[in-house]
């Protein structure tokens, strides 16, 4: 697996790399710089479930759309993308405003997965799908025996299966934020169970983070077992 540095060593326009590195907060605090890394994002999240999704469809020829959809979110999901993240040391090379990085986001789950999407969709601009698509299979899609493993069902019916077996009532999701422009719309969601709160989640639809709070409250919910 490469390092970020390497990553960097084969773009063509450095400009991008920076970009896709650049989280709005930062934009704040620097204006007329560069962009921010949302629009890299956005085209990066499509290569990266194009690429994905080509791969199960030929991997499993005989599965139904369902099982299918599962798979893919097994791979794709914040966790992982996270994990990668974190693999290539990609946090440390962050452009973030001093809030943002006083506030851990260094090492904030949804804004590294973020912005791994961001570099595959930089990857993509500044060189070609190929590159893209040799990015997610040595950083993504390395894993895909353990990644396949997992349980099928999403991070929602999980999380609810899990407290209910413990006799406690079922999760309650709760929209706490809506940040952004129209067009790069971010929701966050907690969850709570019994009153405690167990994970937050961001997504660019209600679903989306709802489903990334319940996997963090389902890695939360495992590390204290």
């Amino acid at each position: 697996m490469q390092t970020i540095q390497s990553i960097k060593q084969q773009f063509r326009e450095p400009s991008l790399f920076e970009q896709a590195l650049t989280h709005r907060s930062w934009i704040n605090e620097n204006p007329g710089i560069r962009n921010t890394n949302e629009r890299l994002e956005f085209l990066g999240d499509a290569v990266l479930e194009l690429v994905v999704s080509t791969f199960i469809f030929n991997k499993f020829p005989d599965e139904e759309e369902g099982f299918l959809t599962s798979i893919r979110a097994n791979i794709v999901n914040t966790v992982n993308l996270a994990v990668v993240a974190r693999k290539i040391n990609l946090g440390n090379e962050l452009y973030l405003s001093r809030g943002e990085e006083q506030g851990g986001g260094r090492d904030n789950q949804s804004l590294l997965a973020d912005t791994v999407e961001a570099i595959i969709g930089a990857i993509y601009v500044d060189q070609d799908f190929d590159a893209a698509k040799t990015f997610i299979q040595a950083h993504i899609l390395d894993n895909i025996d353990e990644l396949m493993a997992k349980p099928l069902k999403d991070a929602k019916s999980r999380l609810q299966e899990l407290v209910q077996s413990q006799g406690k009532p079922a999760p309650k999701y709760r929209s706490v934020d809506e940040r952004g422009p129209d067009h790069a719309k971010e929701f966050v969601i907690e969850v709570s169970v019994d009153g405690e709160t167990l994970g937050q989640g961001i997504g660019r639809s209600k679903s989306a983070a709802e489903q990334t709070a319940a996997e963090h409250a389902l890695a939360s919910l495992t590390t204290i077992e």
